[in-house]
């Protein structure tokens, strides 16, 4: 997926996106469940464009009411 502003969210952004605390969005991306990053620093931390998450938590089940 192309990025439209160019914006990269790290594992703090994505929690507050998705309302859960970056331990759990942690825990997807070992579990396989958060999308492989878009972009991995240099000094190893992964990244993912504000578009690719939009688009994942759009798709993503929801195990509660929210």
């Amino acid at each position: 997926m192309s990025p439209r502003n160019g914006e990269l969210w790290s594992y703090t952004e994505i929690a507050a996106h998705i309302g859960v605390k970056p331990e759990t969005v942690k825990s997807y991306r070992r579990h396989g469940m958060l999308p492989e990053p878009d972009l991995v620093t240099v000094l190893g931390q992964p990244r993912w464009y504000a578009d690719s998450i939009r688009a994942w938590s759009a798709r993503r089940p929801r195990t509660r009411d929210q």
